[in-house]
């Protein structure tokens, strides 16, 4: 984060739109300094369109780099021919692409044309979910990612997700990548962030079996990750995806948006933390959180008063 960030907060992402193409890159912006309230920008329409791969992206991400951002992204368009049946989206974790779609800008309103990275070894079914850090110290950036993994070169023997990751300076090349997270089931949707001299990581545990941790959340404070937390939202909804956590610090307090696609319409609904370490989650209660329908899984970037008052002008 940067240090003088906290006076807004741009949420990236794209829309649940099946009978459109939401499968693009949406901005949204908060009210001020709250996190709990949003509005969508240029008028409701993409910022960013995809034209190449499959012309579509989902899971959008924001990071911030040293004097530049990048926006990474899923090549994957699941509307427009036909409904996403379980055969197909069974297809698109087999064969799908292997690269994701990246853009940079050095000021959140000039973009560059988007290109594709492919970061998934030959043995992965497809790439899904990117998400970077960035290392001020080295200037690189570690990526992560999900990915079914196959033995066979066909990819028609039984596997599950694992989350991958590897390193980049640019977005335009990428170590060898290496398995982050194996825990023997598909596990998808991971993020990280700091809290001070601790490291929280949520992720969702996608096997559907009786013992799933669901959406849950680690703890690493140097002795490597432990979970403190499973089933989060449980309560509140049969499916949740795609956690985006931030830290508030103008009133100290942490932020997990979870996504929830049980019911329509879909997306984000917020719990808060004043110690995401201990690994309790309270929602917030209906009417303390706005945000457009169907806000599906991004990023979110904390801001200067300068960059949100940009963005502000430049897609109000």
């Amino acid at each position: 984060m940067h240090s003088d960030a906290g006076d807004g907060y741009l949420f990236v992402h794209h829309v649940e739109d099946p009978d459109g193409h939401g499968e693009q890159v949406f901005f949204s912006l908060s009210l001020g300094d709250d996190p709990l309230s949003w509005r969508r920008l240029n008028g409701g329409r993409p910022v960013l369109e995809p034209t190449l791969g499959t012309t579509g992206v989902r899971d959008p991400f924001v990071v911030r780099g040293d004097g530049e951002f990048f926006v990474v992204a899923t090549d994957l368009r699941i509307y427009g021919d036909g409904e996403p049946t379980p055969e197909r989206w069974d297809g698109w974790k087999r064969h799908g692409s292997r690269s994701i779609v990246v853009w940079r800008s050095t000021d959140l309103v000039r973009w560059s044309e988007p290109w594709l990275l492919e970061v998934a070894p030959p043995q992965a079914g497809m790439a899904w979910a990117p998400e970077a850090t960035f290392d001020a110290a080295t200037g690189e950036f570690t990526l992560l990612w999900s990915s079914a993994l196959h033995e066979r070169a066909d990819h028609r023997d039984d596997s599950y997700s694992r989350v991958l990751t590897a390193r980049t300076r640019d977005f335009r090349a990428v170590s060898a990548p290496e398995v982050l997270i194996d825990r023997g089931r598909a596990v998808i949707d991971t993020t990280v962030a700091r809290c001070g001299d601790a490291w929280l990581r949520f992720s969702k545990d996608d096997s559907r079996s009786p013992g799933s941790l669901r959406l849950f959340a680690e703890v690493d404070t140097g002795d490597g990750f432990t979970v403190v937390a499973e089933r989060i939202a449980d309560e509140l909804y049969a499916d949740v995806e795609a956690p985006v956590v931030v830290h508030d610090v103008r009133r100290d307090r942490w932020v997990l948006f979870v996504d929830q696609f049980s019911v329509r319409p879909q997306g984000y609904l917020p719990l808060v933390s004043d110690d995401p370490l201990s690994g309790v989650w309270t929602p917030v209660p209906a009417g303390g959180f706005s945000i457009p329908a169907n806000t599906k899984h991004g990023g979110v970037l904390a801001l200067t008063a300068q960059e949100r008052e940009r963005l502000s002008v430049a897609f109000g």
